[in-house]
């Protein structure tokens, strides 16, 4: 959720009922500090950050949320013992997103209060392993006793459902709030995700670091480069610096990169957060009523 969880989409998630999440991986550490700060005046429910641990200013990130009485971290892209216990001994409960098993065990042992298990329907970063959601939460569900957060293709009542009939106990929605009215994402990225439809998306970049984008410019050049055997150096030039900020944030859907998941295919609709979060549960209730009644019909 980089360049589109800001603190007005957090606030909203929150105010709604949700845990909303900042997402730090495109912020300073002086506008993350800013918008926690406009969080808390904007809401006076819980709400956290995420913070990838691989990222450069990711020390200042854990000192900030420290200093700022952040209760929730989600952690991601990185080691899950690097900072768990400091962050716990901080009072502060630390979740961690990951997208195999291998990982799952290393949350358990690092100590961690929940994990994401995120499969590789996800829009931005994913798994090597290109294990699908229904796939992955049993399989991580086996392993980890822990509380369990699916993600991954999700992004209504239904799909919420599912991901608790696998062995969930909550959801970790992206896609969907990139298409809110508070999402920080630019205009054009928005109406690009409505747009989108089913196969729009596609996991790429898999030598280099595996990134589900929307078809577009940037994405088949991309392709055509691996295509003719680039090495891992040349896929970087290529991706240089802000592909992400280019298309997300700026609004080139030519030539910016442009994270999203396959679950865009079901977004037609730009949305306050608040009306998605409400459209979500009555639809789980829906549906969660629905097969009560097919059951006793058996």
């Amino acid at each position: 959720m980089i360049w589109c969880s800001g603190w007005k989409l957090a606030s909203a998630v929150s105010n709604a009922g949700g845990l909303g999440l900042i997402g730090a991986g495109s912020m300073t550490p002086e506008i993350l500090r800013e918008h926690i700060r406009k969080c808390k005046a904007a809401t006076n429910k819980a709400f956290g950050v995420n913070i990838p641990l691989l990222f450069p200013y990711a020390d200042e990130f854990i000192k900030i949320v420290i200093e700022e009485k952040i209760k929730v971290v989600f952690t991601s892209a990185g080691n899950p013992a690097k900072w768990t216990s400091f962050l716990k001994d901080n009072g502060i409960k630390v979740v961690h997103v990951v997208a195999n098993v291998k990982f799952a065990k290393k949350c358990k042992e690092a100590g961690v209060d929940a994990i994401v298990a995120e499969g590789f329907e996800a829009g931005g970063h994913n798994g090597k392993e290109e294990t699908t959601t229904m796939v992955l939460i049993p399989m991580v569900r086996e392993v980890v006793s822990i509380p369990l957060i699916a993600a991954g293709g999700i992004g209504t009542g239904r799909g919420m459902l599912a991901a608790m009939a696998l062995g969930a106990e909550g959801v970790q929605i992206g896609s969907r709030f990139v298409a809110s009215e508070e999402s920080s994402a630019h205009p054009n990225f928005k109406q690009k995700v409505i747009e989108t439809k089913d196969g729009d998306t596609m996991l790429t970049f898999k030598r280099f670091v595996p990134v589900r984008l929307i078809k577009n410019k940037f994405f088949n050049d991309v392709e055509n480069l691996e295509m003719q055997g680039a090495s891992v150096e040349q896929l970087s030039e290529l991706l240089g610096k802000g592909r992400a900020c280019k298309g997300m944030f700026e609004g080139d859907v030519d030539e910016g990169e442009l994270e999203i998941g396959q679950i865009s295919g079901l977004i037609k609709e730009i949305k306050p957060a608040g009306k998605i979060v409400e459209e979500i549960m009555n639809e789980f209730q829906k549906a969660k009523e629905e097969l009560l009644t097919d059951v006793t019909h058996i």
